[in-house]
């Protein structure tokens, strides 16, 4: 099967393009059609089984998270391209079938080959790159095969998607008790404290909130606390999806389960994920363990706080979101940086001092302020030393001191936003101010 390559002569693309160059910089639309190539040429492979596997950039295997947010940004390009169509179904196919084999897994292999982030890890699984379990692993597919079905109308993969939210649905229940239900465990030996679990590979305790657990963020990291609020959230947005999927083809059961996981999720999420900040007021936390203990951060991998409003359904206008916005964009966050070369939210996942592109987008993305969008946009393109492509992270004074030289997550981050601020991306299917009762009804 052959997949497109390029999307720069996409009429989508090409009017983009103009839009920006009327913003005075021709290297703003450059670097869109770069960084939409660069995806569809060099991370795209083609397997026998009609599926396509998704490598992140410069490590060899495929994350479930990251491989769907390199997507996202071929849906504003596929209402009228079958082949873009045909991709994003194939890479949906090989992300349900991952589930199905190991839903407790981030990252796969492209065969059965034994390759591993660390051989020593407690699963030995050789289609397995790595067992560490995060909630959002498993929630970005099923938004991206509702948001799929939103941009399209085609229904080819919703029984696929219904059956891997089954199981989804499954681990969810099982790991909102996780000290008396799951037998999960994550051990690995010679590492910092951040690659592995505490408490013999089981994390640190929690008490039963309601919410679901994680034993990693977005970013691989260990939770400090069990429960991580914007996961939580994010989880509650797929089943959305799952709920309105559901509907469509007359699942009224499904639908009425993913409804009670996703208003469980959020009333508990409220509940035990908010604090009262003396600042900024009632803001979520980024993690708590229902035992009293909330930590106080964000994090530039999605989901994140910031990114609330494109992965979990909250408006950009809720008042806590607001608030907890204000609060991750100001010194109070301790992976906030500002500096001489942009100001920006980072993670303890890379060095310190070092702005992450994806953040910077997500900002942008996420901001009613078109100032505030134009900005974010000529800032990725001003810290990208000279490359043309968006990286992990950068120094907040020195963009030429960067991790990742190649991370396709980041670049499809750049895309989003550009094609945002042209006028021509995804926002109907994220924004909950802005989106129809139902996303197909624009077909």
């Amino acid at each position: 099967m052959r997949f497109p390559t390029s999307v720069e002569d996409h009429p989508v693309v090409q009017q983009a393009v103009h839009r920006l160059d009327e913003l005075g910089d021709p290297r703003l639309g450059r670097t869109l059609v770069r960084c939409l190539d660069d995806t569809l040429a060099r991370t795209i492979r083609p397997m026998p089984d009609g599926t396509a596997f998704v490598v992140t950039g410069d490590i060899p295997a495929m994350w479930l998270r990251d491989s769907s947010t390199q997507m996202m940004p071929y849906l504003a390009l596929v209402r009228e391209d079958t082949a873009l169509q045909e991709l994003l179904l194939a890479v949906l196919r090989r992300q349900f079938q991952q589930i199905a084999h190991n839903p407790y897994a981030n990252a796969f292999n492209a065969e059965p080959t034994g390759q591993a982030h660390d051989p020593g890890d407690l699963c030995a699984d050789p289609w397995v790159w790595e067992e560490k379990y995060e909630v959002d692993s498993l929630a970005f597919p099923l938004l991206l095969a509702h948001r799929f079905w939103a941009a399209t109308g085609r229904t080819d993969h919703v029984p696929l998607a219904l059956r891997t939210a089954r199981t989804v649905i499954a681990v969810w229940r099982t790991e909102q008790d996780h000290e008396r239900l799951s037998a999960y465990r994550f051990l690995r030996r010679d590492c910092p404290p951040s690659d592995t679990l505490q408490n013999a590979g089981r994390g640190t305790p929690v008490a039963r909130t309601g919410m679901t657990w994680s034993g990693f963020r977005p970013s691989d990291d260990a939770c400090r606390y069990g429960y991580n609020v914007p996961a939580n959230l994010c989880a509650a947005a797929a089943l959305d999806g799952v709920a309105e999927l559901a509907r469509h083809v007359d699942d009224t059961e499904l639908a009425e389960s993913a409804a009670q996981l996703a208003a469980e999720l959020r009333a508990a999420t409220m509940r035990q994920g908010t604090v009262h900040h003396p600042e900024f007021g009632l803001i979520y936390a980024y993690e708590v363990d229902g035992r009293g203990n909330a930590l106080l951060m964000d994090d530039a991998n999605m989901p994140g706080l910031l990114s609330l409003p494109l992965i979990a359904n909250v408006p950009a206008t809720d008042a806590v979101y607001l608030a907890t916005r204000k609060f991750a964009l100001s010194p109070a966050n301790p992976t906030w940086h500002r500096g001489t070369a942009a100001e920006g939210v980072g993670s303890p996942h890379t060095p310190d001092d070092h702005i992450w592109p994806i953040a910077i987008a997500v900002q942008g993305l996420t901001s009613n302020d078109s100032t505030e969008r134009v900005t974010a946009l000529k800032t990725l393109l001003s810290t990208d030393a000279g490359t043309g492509q968006m990286h992990e992270s950068f120094h907040k004074d020195d963009p030429r001191r960067f991790t990742r030289p190649w991370f396709s997550w980041a670049n499809a981050m750049y895309a989003e936003l550009a094609l945002d601020i042209a006028g021509l991306g995804n926002r109907l299917l994220w924004s909950s101010d802005d989106r129809p009762a139902s996303p197909a009804d624009r077909l």
